[in-house]
């Protein structure tokens, strides 16, 4: 038995130190950004001020400030500083999106198909982006688990690229993208009601696998038997008990507000509706509820489901109390965010710090990571983008991007075979203004059947 004790002892410490090495090999920056105008989110526009950050965290806010040896210094003279954009639905950095051979994946995750050499982050990075939410894909009612990132690009280590800490959370689907599915393999759901049926039927089965390893724990007899393992139940009994947080893709009134009574009747708090394109004929009901929305600025009509669409989405959801977000869900979009929440200010006149607040502190709370970014403030993770220009001026452009005080991005060290288009020599470029296979890539790798190519196959 001292034997055994020592061994497991000995093993921890292994371990520990392992993740101290782990933990050691993400970088840490200290830097004085000078005589910016400081967007704080969260207190007010701060004009000709400085922002001193130590090993990764913001130290001090103010005027004159004095940089630490050895520390950068950056003349934000004329420039504005506002903490990283934070996109809350993406797929970029990840090489597989769906697990599509169930309508249940819970058991799968994310953080497995993590890639760390996708140029795309660094594109991210030049758009001022500074975390993503890694998501499963939609072909499922309940999809895998999703990631959290931090867009340290450079490193050929996901582990590296994880935001530490961050909450669990699950992509849920509803709509035409899970019954599509359902109906090109044959089984359940085929139907919207089928996916509520669906939902709650795997909610009380996680009930009952609950129940019964309680009984098991409880039960002090020597002959007892465990039940069955099941990750994917674990998950959902996980859901059940808030340590998952939940992002649903969604479409339609109807069944973003079925999926609240549904919550509400298992108990279940946290909840972010995905696209929810129709989210403004249920505002107050999701502001009663207390769920969120992360919604596209005006982008709809690509299939029936979002037929009934209003640029005005996010400033109704916002206006009635429902803690917004705008997304990308797009390699391409993402490095236009800070045009997409201006957009909110043509439909739907939110303030400047409102229409800010869409793509940082807001999805920060949707991620559970608000107490880390989302705002400038002191103690908070140093993840800062600066722009030449205010960010929701249509001529704003990026100028850096720091991630916990690293410099990842500068516009004026730019390499070229990291840009958009890989020649930056080249006269004549095939540009192409829209590529399909860069937008809504939630339905990638699920091998469903598109009805509208078959039927018109000639």
């Amino acid at each position: 038995m001292k034997n055994s004790m020592i061994h497991k002892l000995f093993t921890l410490l292994i371990l520990a130190l392992f993740a101290s090495s782990a933990n050691a090999q993400v970088k840490k920056g200290s830097v004085l950004i000078k005589n910016g105008t400081v967007l704080t989110i969260t207190n007010g526009t701060l004009e000709n001020t400085d922002v001193l950050v130590k090993d990764g965290k913001i130290d001090r806010i103010g005027k004159n400030l004095k940089a630490p040896k050895g520390a950068e210094e950056v003349d934000a003279t004329g420039l504005f500083v506002m903490p990283g954009i934070i996109d809350a639905h993406s797929h970029i950095a990840g090489t597989s999106i769906n697990e599509g051979t169930s309508q249940v994946t819970s058991e799968v995750s994310m953080e497995d198909v993590v890639d760390p050499l996708d140029v795309s982050i660094y594109r991210a990075l030049a758009g001022g982006v500074t975390s993503i939410h890694l998501m499963h894909g939609s072909a499922n009612v309940i999809g895998g688990q999703n990631e959290t990132l931090k867009l340290r690009w450079g490193t050929t280590n996901p582990d590296d690229l994880r935001f530490e800490g961050a909450p669990r959370t699950i992509k849920f689907a509803l709509g035409e993208n899970p019954t599509r599915g359902g109906r090109s393999r044959g089984i359940q759901p085929q139907s919207r009601m089928g996916v509520e049926a669906m939902l709650r039927n795997t909610f009380n089965d996680a009930l009952k696998y609950r129940d019964a390893w309680n009984k098991y724990r409880a039960d002090k007899s020597s002959r007892k038997v465990a039940p069955e393992y099941s990750l994917r139940l674990e998950t959902m009994v996980d859901i059940l008990e808030g340590e998952v947080l939940v992002h649903c893709h969604s479409y339609r009134a109807d069944e973003i507000y079925m999926l609240m009574k549904v919550f509400a009747d298992f108990g279940i708090e946290r909840l972010t509706f995905q696209h929810a394109n129709e989210a403004y004929k249920v505002a107050p009901e999701l502001a009663e509820f207390g769920a969120s929305a992360s919604v596209f600025a005006d982008w709809w009509a690509y299939k029936l489901e979002v037929y009934y669409s209003t640029a005005y989405n996010a400033a109704i959801l916002t206006k009635n109390g429902v803690n917004t977000s705008i997304n990308s869900d797009s390699g391409e979009l993402i490095r236009h965010l800070f045009h997409e929440a201006a957009k909110t200010q043509k439909y739907g006149d939110l303030s400047d710090n409102e229409a800010l607040a869409l793509i940082t502190l807001n999805p920060a709370k949707q991620l559970g990571i608000n107490d880390r970014v989302g705002s400038i403030e002191k103690g908070k993770d140093a993840d800062i983008a600066i722009f030449d220009k205010h960010p929701l001026s249509i001529y704003a452009v990026p100028q850096m991007t720091f991630v916990d005080g690293v410099k990842y991005f500068d516009i004026n060290n730019d390499a070229a075979d990291q840009r958009i288009y890989i020649d930056p020599e080249s006269t004549i470029q095939d540009v192409q203004i829209f590529d399909a296979h860069d937008h809504h890539l939630c339905m990638e790798g699920a091998n469903v059947v598109n009805f509208y190519d078959l039927l018109n196959k000639q």
